[in-house]
């Protein structure tokens, strides 16, 4: 492409990290949250949607409690969040007031997404404030959150707010120019990488993989956030937010940082919801014919082809699909309980009225309640 994704989108999810919105970890840069304010309203100007997702909550609050230290007891990181997010929105409230623009808070949780009648609910609430022209403002909901529901951070976040809403680009603004063929601080040979396809497996090997140093947080979670977005359809720009007036210089056109572009045909919406469990209730794992059959053919995943059942699931509850070498290849909604489906794995559908007494599908997963990742 020879300019921004971000000229042609229409409806856009900016998520600004930590560093770019805290005096050091000292509280909020109220400078800084004015002049994300100004950019997002120069984009609402053009005729553009903006979804805001910021960090920054946890450490405003320990400014209001008089913490020096960010605390490692869930319940106190829980606390700051909490009064923190008082400040963070006040701030914003303020900031686009300046520019006639009005605001929305949004806390989410990953359980506000895996229930589908909340997840829908989400994206009518968000999608209604963008029609009336407000900026939804969102974070992680910390004070109700643990470590078993937490989405993690909010790169993922933000993938998953493009995805409710189907936004046509995700721009993570970061501390870093952008994605590196290499760690720049060991290697002075590494050069940025200005354009490349959302999702490819080169990409987390560039930004360090899962287990090293450099991914864990960091530029990991961004690429692995790009290729969440693609799934959508959206493309990624990731770009730092130090650039001068950086929105609008992408708006225009201009390349900054690293453009994710995304190239797989956007999921139907149910498929999109599955896709986008973080956390599931259980996995079945695959012979290699069952997962050829689901990646490449699309078929339904029947009985015969599963050749372990994982975790403790009901009925129409979310599973993952392994494939044999453990590779999460699949979400889908099971048709049968974990207990059941031990009873008929490397079994056809024809003998799973005799084992069970009963016949509920002749699939353990329908074609059309699977999602493949």
């Amino acid at each position: 492409m020879s300019e921004s994704v971000v000229a042609s989108a229409q409806r856009l999810v900016v998520k600004v990290g930590s560093s770019l919105v805290t005096n050091e970890g000292r509280g909020l840069d109220h400078q800084r949250l004015a002049l994300w304010a100004g950019q997002i309203a120069a984009l609402v100007q053009l005729g553009k949607e903006v979804v805001l997702v910021s960090s920054g909550a946890i450490a405003e609050g320990m400014l209001r409690l008089g913490w020096s230290r960010r605390p490692h007891a869930l319940n106190e990181l829980q606390a700051a969040a909490a009064v923190g997010q008082m400040g963070l929105i006040e701030a914003y409230e303020r900031c686009f007031r300046a520019h006639a623009l009005r605001t929305a808070q949004i806390l989410l949780t990953h359980a506000d997404l895996a229930d589908r009648e909340r997840y829908l609910n989400a994206r009518t609430a968000l999608r209604t404030l963008l029609g009336l022209g407000v900026i939804p403002i969102i974070n992680e909901n910390d004070t109700v959150t643990t470590d078993e529901i937490k989405f993690g951070d909010n790169d993922t976040l933000g993938a998953l707010v493009a995805n409710l809403i189907e936004a046509d680009t995700l721009v993570i603004l970061t501390d870093q120019q952008g994605l590196y063929t290499a760690d720049p601080r060991k290697d002075p040979a590494a050069t940025l990488v200005e354009e490349a396809i959302a999702g490819d497996a080169a990409l987390e090997a560039m930004a360090g993989g899962a287990g090293s140093a450099i991914g864990r947080g960091g530029m990991l979670t961004k690429i692995l956030a790009a290729k969440r977005a693609a799934r959508s359809g959206a493309h990624t720009v990731i770009a730092s937010g130090r650039e001068e007036n950086v929105l609008a210089r992408l708006a225009g056109g201009e390349l900054i940082g690293s453009q994710l572009v995304a190239r797989r045909t956007p999921l139907a919406a149910r498929r999109q919801w599955l896709a986008d469990h973080l956390q599931v209730c259980g996995k079945l794992r695959l012979d290699d014919g069952a997962a050829r059959a689901i990646r490449e053919l699309g078929k339904s995943l029947l009985p015969i082809g599963v050749t372990e059942v994982l975790g403790d699931f009901q009925r129409g509850e979310v599973v993952a699909c392994l494939d044999a070498e453990g590779h999460d290849i699949a979400r889908g909604l099971v048709n049968y309980s974990a207990e059941e489906s031990r009873k008929i794995v490397r079994r056809s559908s024809g003998e799973i009225e005799a084992i069970l007494g009963y016949l509920d599908e002749p699939e353990l997963i329908h074609r059309d309640n699977l999602a493949l990742l």
